[in-house]
């Protein structure tokens, strides 16, 4: 009996150290796996610094983005030519926005930010003005980037930035996917923009005609201290991903608008009259450069038939700004 007794407590031991060292093999792996998850959070942070880092060097030197004679697209403004404005002139607020067409945060707030800012362009209360930066190209490894923002160059010149923006950003790939830097599917997707496909569009974006623009325009944005897309700024006043402790929304948007516009009126000036004005009273005569002419720095916009403007003729407001993703 007192065998059996002894057999009992023995195996009761054996099975207990054996719980013991399972239970010590259990703690070790979970402490593996918790340690292994901050390895990777931390190659995460890496990566995403890794890519506001590759801001700084975005597009010097590279073939893609085209070292030639730098043609700026028409109507351009700001030093050196490198934004693209949208509304009207006299608009007593500026939204000045920095995107990437790769940027999927800025695809993000382009969509669903646009239709509260093309009604702020139209309504005369801002206007906006366009960054297209390239670097994610660096990033990523491709040419979309840069390829797009030809493109977007191009189309201000036909006088359909305002449309083609958008359908580029309603077709945006995803990130790792250089769908743009397919010239085909850039002249695709133009296709979706009444009056914008013909020869001469086609030839700009075939043949890279504002490459040296979107150098210089990269190049601007790694010289500036904001490194990350889309950057959005009202007034000077980064308003993304808040302003103040207040969160970016449409509604936060509108109301961020009227308060910095109280007491003062609307824009109602195109800037197609106000570059005409200007030419007619400074031309020394007939055959004299317009005002709106590629590289001017003066916008040329039209009124949109429903009332706001679009650059260079554009049929409407701008596409919309972004403010997330530079970080992309």
């Amino acid at each position: 009996m007192s065998e059996k007794n002894s057999e009992g407590k023995r195996t009761a031991r054996e099975r207990l150290i054996q719980e013991r060292e399972a239970q010590k093999s259990r703690d070790k792996r979970r402490r593996v796996l918790i340690v292994g998850a901050a390895v990777v959070g931390v190659l995460g942070l890496a990566a995403v610094a890794g890519v506001v880092a590759a801001n700084s060097g975005g597009g010097k030197g590279d073939k893609a983005s085209g070292n030639g004679p730098v043609k700026d697209p028409a109507g351009t403004v700001g030093k050196g030519n490198v934004a693209i404005p949208v509304g009207m002139t006299d608009a007593p607020s500026v939204l000045t926005v920095y995107e990437d067409l790769r940027c999927p945060a800025c695809g993000m707030f382009e969509n669903t930010m646009r239709d509260t800012v093309n009604k702020l362009e139209r309504e005369g209360k801002i206007r906006a003005e366009y960054h297209l930066v390239s670097f994610i190209d660096n990033a990523m490894q491709g040419t979309g980037s840069k390829y797009a923002a030809n493109a977007l160059g191009c189309a201000q010149d036909a006088g359909k930035f305002h449309g083609y923006h958008d359908v580029l950003f309603r077709n945006q790939p995803q990130e790792a996917d250089d769908a743009f830097g397919q010239k085909s599917r850039l002249l695709e997707l133009a296709q979706k923009v009444p009056g914008l496909r013909g020869s001469t569009f086609d030839a700009c974006v075939d043949d890279g005609a504002h490459a040296g623009w979107v150098t210089k325009v990269q190049e601007d944005f790694s010289n500036s201290k904001y490194k990350a897309t889309p950057t959005v700024l009202l007034n000077g006043e980064s308003i993304f991903p808040q302003k103040g402790s207040e969160q970016i929304t449409p509604a936060n948007l509108v109301k961020w608008v009227d308060v910095a516009n109280r007491g003062k009126r609307v824009g109602r000036v195109p800037a197609s009259a106000s570059a005409s004005a200007s030419a007619s009273a400074s031309a020394p005569g007939p055959g004299a450069a317009s005002a709106s002419a590629p590289g001017s720095g003066a916008a040329s916009v039209s009124p949109s038939p429903a009332g706001g403007a679009g650059v260079a003729g554009a049929p409407g407001a701008a596409g919309t700004a972004g403010a997330v993703g530079a970080r992309e």
